[in-house]
């Protein structure tokens, strides 16, 4: 554990996948083609607890969905990559713009698609309900599923990790 928490306590920018992990992964389509899709609203509030605290978000989704960056824009993050099958490209052009090495990036996934950044990032996530493969790899697991808390018990691990959780959670009491 004390190596665990010694990689969140690096960690610069998490980049979360959207379906499976934002989302319990569930798509519901409507009969005219409009996408919908259920976020969790602690998730987002533990995104924006990261956000005050400086460190930076993003996510990288395989699919394209006006409802991800409607979600996204509302919790303040502004790098949104969707359409991206092959996740590394993304992933390299947030490394850049960004100024940061892999291991201060955290990712958090659920499925093979996610595979080839968790291998390069300082810390890998899987939530609870991943693909065996996903969880297989991840230096840590979340103890609950996709889209039913796992972003906010990602964004709280790594805010306690750098002793910054008590202090944000302070003012609410």
């Amino acid at each position: 554990m004390t190596e665990l928490r010694e990689r969140a306590s690096r960690i610069r920018l998490v980049i979360f996948d959207v379906d499976g992990v934002l989302t319990d992964g569930s798509l519901f389509l409507g009969d005219d083609g409009q996408e919908y899709k259920a976020f969790n609203s602690r998730d987002g509030h533990g995104m924006v607890l990261l956000q005050e605290s400086g460190i930076r978000l993003a996510v990288i989704t395989g699919r394209t969905s006006n409802v991800v960056q409607m979600r996204m824009e509302s919790l303040g993050v502004s790098d949104i990559f969707q359409g991206y099958r092959h996740k590394l490209p993304a992933y390299e052009q947030l490394k850049q713009r960004h100024g940061l090495t892999d291991e201060q990036i955290a990712y958090v996934g659920d499925d093979v698609i996610d595979l080839p950044v968790m291998r390069r990032v300082g810390l890998a996530i899987a939530v609870a309900d991943a693909d065996p493969r996903v969880r297989d790899l991840a230096h840590w697991r979340t103890t609950v599923p996709g889209g039913r808390g796992a972003a906010r018990e990602v964004c709280e691990f790594i805010l306690d990790a750098q002793g910054r959780l008590e202090p944000l959670l302070a003012s609410y009491t």
